[in-house]
């Protein structure tokens, strides 16, 4: 599989990009899958739903299986988080997978930036981001797309994973 990554500080607009990005390539005949890195706690289950009656009651593992679709929950409880390799190696085979977040991994990545933030650029310290997306023009030594530009973004993005 191929994996391209969308990077930036908090409200710089990676998720309007990254949803952009899926609709932009599916729409081209191109299978995506998806990967989103969160700082924080987050539940996908909710209280009184049978799944989450199963976590609490210490299930390591919980799979919600339907006619639509098919959501499996795995609980660390103390184990380490795992790392996005053994993440991705998780996945159905897809042509392209674009993962949010996970700035420090290796693999190839576009920046998000929204001027109005006030956050720094992380690109220029970061090799592997190879070009950013931005809402203001920027004078830099990778490619600057409007960050609104979702078919040119995409069009880099294939074109770097060779798609």
């Amino acid at each position: 599989m191929r994996i391209y990554g969308v990077v930036g500080w908090k409200n710089a607009g990676k998720t309007g990009l990254m949803e952009r990005l899926v609709t932009e390539i599916t729409g081209r005949g191109i299978s995506v899958s998806t990967v989103k890195h969160a700082h924080h706690s987050f539940d996908v289950d909710h209280a009184g739903k049978d799944s989450h009656r199963h976590r609490v009651a210490g299930a390591t593992e919980v799979l919600l299986a339907s006619r639509n679709r098919v959501a499996l929950m795995h609980e660390l409880r103390d184990d380490q988080e795992p790392t996005l390799e053994a993440l991705l190696a998780r996945l159905s085979p897809v042509d392209l997978v674009l993962i949010e977040g996970y700035k420090r991994d290796a693999h190839p990545k576009i920046e998000a930036h929204r001027a109005e933030t006030g956050n720094a650029l992380i690109a220029p310290g970061d090799d592997t981001i190879r070009a950013v997306a931005s809402d203001v023009p920027l004078d830099l030594d990778r490619p600057v797309f409007d960050l609104n530009d979702t078919t040119a973004i995409a069009d880099f993005i294939l074109a770097e994973v060779g798609l």
